[in-house]
């Protein structure tokens, strides 16, 4: 499902308000939302401007530490203040998704009103076409990502669609009349000495930089293998600047890191993008694609498997290669017949995101892995 995005693509949740979500009580019955639905996800992303400052209401304290179930309104009511003011103060929207441990402001200081925007000299439209960002788009135009994104009321969270109609603000000027940046400077790079039972992974993670940046400095691919005493160039730790294109996403360090494993082993093992895409959903739902060690009664890692019910042990299954392995099954399925992966599935093509998801996961909730396709496929095509 190609989407053109901010800069890269971004996380999109669901428009229901905000509620902590802890991983570890997913097959256990939780309290509707008004409208009958529930949100359950960690999200990071890019911040809201302060559009009001909280009332001094019922001398609410300055900060609250988040807890298993708690949601933004919840937390207004119970200190006397307006959910859309504890919102704007943390920078949340009612699509954010809070978490236990997370730490709200609950005062702030009164924000300066926004200088109004000065009119555009010519303002022209842009038809969005299948691969376009928003970054592209304004820099063929010559144009600031800013300027295209508040003239058409968008967010560095938003995502564009082929066959949207963009308004192009200013006077557009041409792309070849722009001059080219100049190329960045190449990072500086090790090298490093491939040894028995390295993987590209763990060599990434030792030296503290993304696997992607690994293959790309040797010219490797997902599928590429590396063997003892081969000599690899390890770049340089990615800037701000370079790390932005994954921070678009909404995902942090670590969930892009497991995201990318999750990609580049569904690759190596050929699996179509659409199974691929189930799983980075799964990983979400259960785990906010972390590696946890703790869980449902036994459940531990991306994917929340139990040992008690067939995948291994409690090491095996927080071994995040395996327990992707045995998520996708197969014939290189890990636990061999024991438990059933995704493309032991009959038909998984054919069944919906969540009915995929569910034959593999047998979740008390299956309705819950439909909310991550979207954002499942936007991970796909930024990261992998």
């Amino acid at each position: 499902m190609p989407a053109a995005v901010v800069g890269s693509i971004a996380l999109v949740l669901s428009s229901a308000p905000a509620e902590a979500f802890d991983a570890a009580e997913e097959r256990m019955p939780r309290p509707a939302l008004a409208d009958g639905r529930h949100v359950f996800a960690a999200r990071t992303g890019p911040s809201v401007p302060l559009v009001r400052a909280l009332p001094a209401m019922n001398a609410a304290p300055a900060t609250y530490t988040v807890k298993r179930g708690d949601t933004v309104s919840a937390i207004a009511a119970r200190h006397g203040l307006r959910t859309a003011d504890v919102l704007a103060i943390n920078g949340l929207t009612w699509r954010s998704v809070i978490y236990p441990g997370q730490v709200l402001r609950l005062s702030a200081a009164r924000a300066a009103a926004p200088a109004p925007a000065t009119p555009s000299a010519a303002t022209g439209t842009y038809t969005v076409k299948g691969g376009d960002t928003v970054s592209a788009i304004a820099q063929r135009h010559g144009i600031s990502v800013q300027a295209v994104l508040s003239a058409n009321r968008l967010g560095w969270s938003s995502i564009i669609y082929p066959g949207q109609k963009l308004r192009i603000p200013g006077r557009a000027v041409p792309a070849a009349a722009t001059k080219p940046a100049a190329p960045a400077p190449a990072p500086a790079t090790t090298s490093y000495v491939v040894r028995a039972g390295d993987t590209v992974t763990a060599i990434a993670q030792r030296h503290g930089v993304g696997v992607n940046a690994v293959l790309t400095a040797n010219k490797l691919s997902a599928a590429s293998i590396i063997y003892p005493g081969q000599k690899l160039a390890i770049p340089a730790k990615a800037s701000a600047a370079v790390s932005a294109p994954a921070a678009a996403t909404g995902l942090d360090a670590p969930q892009t890191e497991n995201a990318r494993l999750i990609i580049r082993i569904g690759r190596e093992l050929g699996v179509p993008d659409r199974g691929i895409a189930i799983a980075l959903g799964t990983a979400m739902q259960e785990s906010w694609i972390r590696n946890l060690d703790w869980g449902d009664r036994d459940s531990l890692g991306l994917f929340q498997q139990r040992p008690s019910t067939g995948w291994g042990t409690a090491d095996q299954v927080r071994d995040r290669v395996r327990s992707i392995k045995a998520f996708y099954g197969g014939p290189g399925d890990p636990n061999g017949t024991r438990t059933r992966g995704l493309l032991d599935i009959p038909d998984w093509q054919s069944m919906s995101f969540a009915q995929a998801a569910q034959a593999v996961q047998v979740s008390a909730y299956p309705d819950r892995y439909a909310r991550w396709e979207k954002p499942a496929y936007a991970w796909l095509a930024a990261l992998g």
